[in-house]
């Protein structure tokens, strides 16, 4: 469990699956000798199964709420929050959000359908067409992501370094 230092974090990232929220986020935290809290994780310590078995066995509205609470603890913590894909589709979680610098951490469908191809884990994207599934939930996210974004960067096409950053270079600014 990381350690509850009970501050506000320095950025939170969202976005869709695959964007690249985890990888970046933990970039980011080690650029700002901070804690990097990844809700998910908290998700999977605190309830003993992965994410992805957890939604199977809940179904998504149950799961959603106790990704809620998972995530009103992950920002109570103070450095770089990184939030499942799906977090945002919360309406608590929208609104605690709007206390917090929010990232959004995109991705074109095509690139995200390429990253999450084959992953087992994630059984939101179990679907007969993986693609219209994923093209589907990015259309049905979006305004969500929007909706609590500061900022946004896309991750197609380029390395992490340049993502991380466009993001100390907006909470800096």
């Amino acid at each position: 469990m990381p350690n509850m230092v009970n501050s506000s974090p320095r950025v939170v990232l969202v976005g869709p699956p695959g964007a690249g929220k985890s990888t970046i986020g933990r970039r980011l935290a080690s650029a700002l000798n901070l804690p990097f809290v990844d809700s998910d994780s908290l998700i999977e310590q605190g309830e003993g199964v992965a994410c992805g078995e957890l939604f199977a066995e809940l179904g998504e509205p149950r799961f959603r709420e106790v990704e809620a609470g998972y995530v009103a603890r992950a920002l109570a913590t103070g450095g770089v929050v990184s939030l499942g894909g799906g977090a945002v589709l919360t309406e608590s979680t929208r609104t605690l959000l709007q206390r917090h610098p929010v990232v959004w951490i995109d991705v074109t469908a095509e690139e995200g359908i390429r990253r999450t191809a084959g992953d087992t884990s994630r059984p939101v994207l179990k679907a007969d067409d993986p693609a219209a599934h994923y093209r589907n939930l990015l259309t049905t996210r979006e305004p969500f992501y929007r909706e609590v974004a500061d900022h946004r960067v896309r991750t197609d096409s380029r390395p992490p370094q340049r993502v991380v950053a466009e993001v100390l270079s907006f909470i800096d600014s």
